[in-house]
């Protein structure tokens, strides 16, 4: 059993794993979701948003809240984690954003004990599995988010001034109308950062049996953008040698 060195970590199946567990660290320094408002008590400005991995809601969210007590609309309890937001008794519970964050270090913790697999057997089946854990994870925390947002539209105070009002279902990504409030919900620049880590992932995974190193992707970029830009018969392709020579370094 050899320990990789520090020339290993050139190879992109090694060092992109690592890239990624920072990047889906600084993912939770970022906002996760992003809400725009327009409401006629607000005629000359735009109330904002913006909600992290973690129960912390930035922006106008003491406005809002103000605006959603007439709807009987609160923001979600976190249960185990002391919010910057007053939580209302009768919120819904969502304990699960409390830990948001561990699910943002197990993936990134998980990352670095790949990047450093002692053989390449054991690098290329944490490769396969780390892609799978980490897709895994974050699907079900999407599944989640989904459904707590249904749970907390459909879950109004009865006794909120505004009555009449019928359950609603706040969409991740899109337009949504309630009472006189409008709302466009968008997606924070954390989860474009998640999306790229996972990016990072696949194409660690794509170079699982290749020692292709970081100076080599331009190349095989220009390769690849010219296959596609030319009437190239498959022969041609087939005809042109690997950059890399030698997988099982």
């Amino acid at each position: 059993m050899q320990w990789p060195t520090i020339d290993d970590f050139r190879e992109v199946r090694r060092a992109l794993p690592v890239l990624a567990a920072a990047l889906f660290l600084g993912a939770l320094l970022l906002p996760m979701w992003v809400i725009n408002v327009h409401v006629v008590q607000y005629p000359d400005e735009v109330l904002h948003l913006q909600l992290y991995a973690y129960p912390y809601i930035a922006g106008d969210y003491v406005e809002m809240a103000g605006l959603n007590k007439y709807i009987g609309f609160y923001y979600p309890d976190p249960v185990y984690w002391t919010p910057n937001f007053e939580v209302h008794e009768n919120a819904i519970k969502v304990p699960e954003w409390s830990l948001g964050p561990l699910a943002f270090i197990a993936v990134a913790a998980t990352g670095l004990f790949v990047a450093v697999a002692p053989t390449m057997e054991k690098l290329k089946r944490g490769l396969k599995w780390q892609l799978i854990g980490t897709v895994t994870v974050f699907s079900v925390m999407l599944i989640d988010i989904q459904y707590r947002l249904y749970q907390a539209g459909h879950s109004l105070d009865p006794n909120a001034p505004v009555i009449g009002v019928e359950g609603f279902t706040p969409p991740i990504w899109g337009k949504y109308e309630v009472a006189n409030i409008t709302s466009y919900s968008r997606l924070g620049l954390g989860a474009y950062v998640t999306m790229l880590s996972i990016g990072l992932l696949v194409v660690a995974f794509y170079y699982r049996d290749s020692s292709v190193e970081f100076g080599d992707l331009p190349g095989r970029l220009r390769r690849w953008f010219d296959r596609f830009g030319q009437d190239a018969s498959p022969e041609e392709y087939e005809a042109e040698p690997p950059l890399t020579s030698n997988p099982e370094r």
